[in-house]
């Protein structure tokens, strides 16, 4: 764990301690596994995670340690929609909107002022503030849609009907 890491993890359980929480391995290994994540985990993988470091440690502990973390601010949840699995976990810090592509799983993060436009829209016209952080966006990532793209193209081909072609 780098030096500014392990001044986040000790200011983390700080909070934590500042409210009255306990500060146990396996909650140090919760917060560790999430500083080193590389990514959203779901709670099952900070579970597995941190099974390497406390052994003995309960699946129902990391759990309660995630939505207590949660409750302080210091960890995001995001439901990634409908039938892409289990909520995934992060460290709270810079405000970022998640883009969730349908076709491979694969989660973006955007500066949350990409959505800036579509926000102030919708303050004006329907006095709605948005809050994007905790849902994903879904749509097709760029790999995927030249992906796409590139297989309609040769089904076009295969059939004899590319627009492109000349008979």
């Amino acid at each position: 764990m780098t030096a500014g890491a392990a001044d986040r993890s000790e200011a983390i359980l700080a909070r934590l301690r500042d409210e009255g929480g306990r500060i146990t391995p396996s909650r140090r290994a919760v917060v560790a596994v999430l500083l080193e994540a590389d990514g959203h985990l779901t709670a099952d993988e900070v579970a597995d995670a941190v099974a390497e470091r406390v052994p003995d440690v309960s699946v129902s502990t990391v759990y309660r340690t995630l939505d207590v973390l949660e409750r302080l601010g210091e960890v995001e949840h995001l439901h990634v929609g409908h039938g892409h699995g289990p909520a995934r976990y992060h460290l709270a810090g810079r405000r970022h909107v998640h883009l969730l592509c349908r076709r491979c799983g694969q989660v973006q993060e955007l500066p949350v002022d990409a959505l800036a436009g579509l926000g102030a829209d919708l303050a004006e016209r329907y006095g709605f503030s948005l809050e994007p952080a905790h849902f994903a966006l879904l749509g097709t990532c760029a790999s995927c849609a030249a992906a796409g793209a590139g297989e309609a193209a040769g089904a076009g081909e295969a059939a004899g009907t590319d627009r492109g072609s000349n008979p």
